[in-house]
């Protein structure tokens, strides 16, 4: 025990050593380097791994009957981040400016810059796709068909038996 309250404990087989600090939070170093630190007042979990990896794990308050729900946070030693949120979406955020989010319902977003403007393609569950490129939305359906809205509000829509439909404005 030191005089600021803060204590030190090592387990019996020197495994692992504790930490418990007077204002709650607690610190276990473990047995190949991996550092584990409660925070108590924001009742977070940081996670050190010896190759790079930090693992965040933050509470909603979002209670089951059996335990509470976390996000989670990743971030790799290549700059990768990777968000698990309560629902089981993940968004993964690349060193690269590249986005990809994974849905529960199997739906896919991906983003990133081509140039200098921001693209994103959505890829559904069911197959169909849209595109937003700076100017457009395209949405691409499983019959072939597709249509395309421009910012001026001109819709655009071919249909897979070749027929051509457009509304403007």
């Amino acid at each position: 025990t030191f005089h600021d309250g803060t204590k030190k404990e090592i387990s019996a087989d020197k495994r692992m050593t504790m930490f418990s600090f007077s204002n709650g939070d607690v610190k276990q170093i473990m047995s190949g380097q991996r550092v584990i630190y409660y925070y108590a007042d924001a009742q977070t979990i940081h996670t050190a791994y010896p190759h790079g990896l930090e693992v965040l794990q933050f509470p909603n308050n979002q209670i089951d009957t059996f335990y509470i729900f976390f996000s989670t946070e990743k971030y790799y030693p290549d700059g990768t981040q990777e968000i698990v949120f309560p629902d089981h979406t993940i968004k993964c955020l690349y060193s690269d400016a590249l986005m990809k989010a994974f849905f529960p319902n199997g739906t896919v977003v991906k983003e990133g810059k081509h140039g200098d403007k921001r693209h994103k393609l959505v890829v559904f569950s069911d197959g169909q796709m849209e595109i937003h490129p700076a100017q457009l939305r395209r949405r691409e359906y499983l019959d072939g068909t597709v249509k395309t809205v421009f910012c001026n509000a001109r819709q655009e829509t071919k249909y897979s038996t070749g027929w051509f439909q457009i509304k403007e404005e």
